[in-house]
């Protein structure tokens, strides 16, 4: 490629808008082995809304037996401040998870399947088909209370399991869940197995199914191609990126894997292509700082640790 074709592909970017859903305060943190205190889950949410994210996933109404990092979710909900023009959204599994969910104030929740058979059985004890049975109860409810739902999508681009996974079947469950009512898909690397090579092929197949609005893209940090694959995206019109504020959480089925992409070196990209976010870079830089000190390892965000570094802290 010639350096102007180069720098005409770059510039393209310049001017849009991308959405990031901030995950670390569920997917993150449910992945750590440390226990968070209450109180510094509230701080940290409540860090991130100064960084003006737009969407915060603050917590999953999930069975404390199974995720434990999780039994404070309502709590949690309780202490937070609500910013004005901030999306906080929950997991939740099934009816139950939602009437607490609800109870707790939650306006925006969403639900998560799998590609593949046996992740699903893993995973939750049910097919993709009966998954998706409960998950249209889950909607149908929601909706008709006026709560907003999202779906996850996850093994979309590889599964611990049954390996590749196919993107027609990727594309046909994330139909599946569309007609349920979700109004946003995440496609998800749930094990960090994707690549700039494959993303292209993925969504040939998913926006063949739904159009790009509706597709947002969840990439782990597992080998280190997240942002190649952030960049493999953009040309597709994909707006929405989920990440987690200095990488934080692993992997359950990869022990020792790095966590989600890391929301500060995918804003600090996106800043250097022009693409908007709204985010404030320093202030989700002291946020990743904040929450680092809570937890027994460092944040694998490249960025944080430069931050640090720069800082001599």
């Amino acid at each position: 490629m010639s350096a102007e074709r180069a720098a005409a592909t770059v510039t393209d970017f310049r001017g849009r808008r991308v959405t990031i859903v901030e995950v670390g305060p569920r997917d993150g943190l449910q992945n750590e082995h440390a226990q968070v205190a209450t109180a510094d889950k509230i701080e940290f949410v409540n860090r991130l809304s100064a960084a003006r994210l737009p969407v915060i996933e603050v917590g999953a109404f999930v069975s404390p037996k199974w995720v434990p990092q999780m039994a404070d979710a309502a709590e949690v909900f309780a202490g937070i401040t609500r910013a004005p023009g901030i999306r906080y959204t929950a997991l939740v599994p099934n009816l139950a998870g939602l009437d607490r969910a609800m109870a707790a104030g939650v306006t925006e929740i969403a639900v998560f399947a799998s590609s593949t058979e046996t992740f699903s059985r893993r995973n939750i004890n049910q097919s993709v088909d009966a998954s998706l049975a409960g998950y249209k109860e889950v909607c149908d409810r929601a909706l008709a209370a006026g709560v907003r739902v999202r779906g996850y999508l996850s093994t979309a681009f590889g599964c611990p399991f049954e390996g590749d996974v196919a993107p027609e079947r990727v594309a046909d469950v994330a139909a599946r869940l569309a007609d349920l009512g979700v109004f946003e898909v995440a496609v998800s690397d749930t094990i960090g197995i994707a690549h700039p090579g494959q993303v292209p092929r993925v969504l040939d197949a998913v926006l063949a199914r739904l159009p790009a609005s509706r597709v947002a893209l969840h990439f782990h940090d597992t080998r280190g191609t997240a942002l190649a694959n952030v960049l493999a995206a953009l040309p597709y019109g994909i707006a929405t990126f989920d990440a987690s504020t200095g990488g934080l959480g692993g992997c359950p089925y990869a022990p020792g894997a790095a966590g989600n992409l890391a929301t500060d070196d995918l804003i600090y990209m996106l800043d250097g292509l022009g693409i908007e976010t709204g985010v404030v870079l320093e202030n989700v830089s002291e946020a990743s700082a904040f929450i680092a000190s809570k937890i027994d390892h460092a944040l694998p965000s490249r960025y944080a640790q430069a931050y640090r570094a720069s800082r001599g802290t």
